[in-house]
């Protein structure tokens, strides 16, 4: 029981931390820079530890932008304001998402002007035959671990892992929880210490300071963990904050 928990808590954050970190943080706001040869290491990364969730950094950075932008108005790409359950919310998420990242949809340039693009590397990424791979090997590391029926009940969670995250913040954090900001939408801070999201369900704060990379630090309890690694890498060297992060 206790590999199957420990596999499963492990593959929860380390998918959110490369979502948050990679996807968000740099693709979508640019909080801070890296080398051509670090990014192409990020995107290997993120496909090994996201793996039959994987993103696609293109989609994802071009569809936040579009979020920000848009934020619960009719062309929001995800809004509880204008879409009457989570399950309908994130449907229209994945389809637009979907028509993003394959090029199908046209959307102004200000929204992809310098979000990171690797075509080649997130056909395979992306692929069913990938998906397969890795549902493969999640459901063979429950063969052999698990012992109770009810640690089954883990694994469709692990095959969605991404979607979920999206939808604890896009609709739950637009629903729930406190504001330190009064800004033009309805984002909230959705949990006073984020445990559970690694600094994103500070959503409000975020909506405020788009391109800060602490989502947190507003008020004395709002830890942001994903924060102090980005200053940690950022002092290796690994990447480089942005000048107004830098401060």
């Amino acid at each position: 029981m206790g590999i199957i928990l420990t596999f499963f808590i492990a593959h929860w954050y380390l998918s959110l931390f490369f979502q948050t970190f990679f996807h968000h943080r740099y693709s979508a706001h640019k909080a801070f820079t890296m080398s051509k040869a670090t990014e192409k290491v990020f995107f290997v990364l993120t496909w090994i530890f996201q793996g039959s969730n994987y993103l696609s950094v293109y989609g994802y950075g071009v569809m936040h932008r579009m979020h920000h932008a848009f934020a619960d108005t009719e062309k929001d790409v995800h809004s509880p304001k204008y879409d009457e359950s989570i399950f309908k919310m994130m449907w229209k998420t994945k389809t637009i998402y979907s028509a993003i990242a394959n090029k199908e949809k046209k959307v102004e340039k200000r929204f992809t002007d310098g979000v990171p693009e690797w075509t080649a590397f997130e056909k395979i990424a992306r692929s069913w035959p990938s998906k397969i791979m890795w549902g493969a090997l999640y459901t063979f590391v429950y063969f052999q671990f698990a012992t109770e029926w009810w640690l089954w009940l883990l694994l469709p969670i692990q095959f969605m892992l991404s979607p979920i995250h999206g939808a604890i913040i896009n609709w739950f954090a637009h629903k729930y929880g406190y504001r330190n900001y009064e800004v033009g939408d309805t984002s909230r801070n959705f949990l006073p210490f984020d445990f559970l999201m690694l600094g994103e369900s500070y959503h409000n704060n975020h909506h405020k300071n788009g391109s800060r990379a602490n989502f947190g630090g507003v008020r004395w309890h709002e830890f942001d963990p994903t924060y102090y690694i980005i200053l940690l890498l950022n002092k290796l060297k690994v990447i480089k904050l942005s000048p107004s992060n830098s401060r």
